[in-house]
């Protein structure tokens, strides 16, 4: 089953669904990782104007984008229930501007940017997300996404994108199915 057709239940520290599969939750996001979206926020942002976020989640990067002085937040969601939860977040954020749907298929609603933030979850297309880049990206874009990796591999990423370097991050996850070391390593790459 695809992601974007699975029932999510929401609770104030994660969000998850149920795999039959694996008989067993399987977390989306959880609040452990706000240090690490406040980081990527932080980078993102650091030259200001045009900021795209692609994937929404818990909003937790996305609030701390709006803490920042840019020009527009545009943000892209899939998934139906975490949409109807950005519809909510955004109503008194004039800045906002939200692409329904796959980021993939959005791409000819998008303009460039100054900052971009990818952390989508079970992606069907996130290996295209290199070769979009130059499409969505003004010269000096600073760009982040989620890395998964426990461990800091020089010059090498899942996305293959060249010119990455890594700040590393003492981080104290709850347990989860999908990262579980004390350090994460944020990729930034600046074109």
């Amino acid at each position: 089953m695809a992601f974007v057709d699975r029932m999510l239940t929401f609770e104030p520290n994660r969000i998850y669904y149920y795999d039959e599969i694996f008989d067993m939750d399987n977390e989306v996001m959880m609040d452990w990782e706000t240090p690490i979206m406040q980081a990527k926020a932080d980078y993102v942002c650091s030259n200001g104007g045009n900021i795209l976020e692609l994937g929404f989640g818990m909003g937790i990067s996305a609030t701390a984008i709006q803490g920042h002085n840019i020009e527009s937040h545009t943000i892209c969601e899939v998934h139906p229930q975490v949409l109807q939860k950005l519809n909510e977040w955004s109503k008194d954020k004039s800045n906002v501007t939200i692409l329904d749907g796959d980021w993939f298929a959005n791409v000819h609603r998008m303009t460039k940017y100054d900052g971009i933030l990818f952390d989508t979850h079970d992606d069907p297309n996130d290996k295209k997300f290199k070769d979009i880049i130059p499409l969505i990206a003004n010269k000096g874009c600073k760009i982040t996404w989620w890395n998964w990796l426990d461990n800091n591999i020089d010059q090498s990423n899942y996305y293959d994108i060249p010119n990455v370097t890594y700040d590393s991050l003492t981080v104290t996850p709850s347990q989860n199915n999908y990262f579980n070391s004390n350090t994460y390593y944020l990729p930034k790459c600046q074109l």
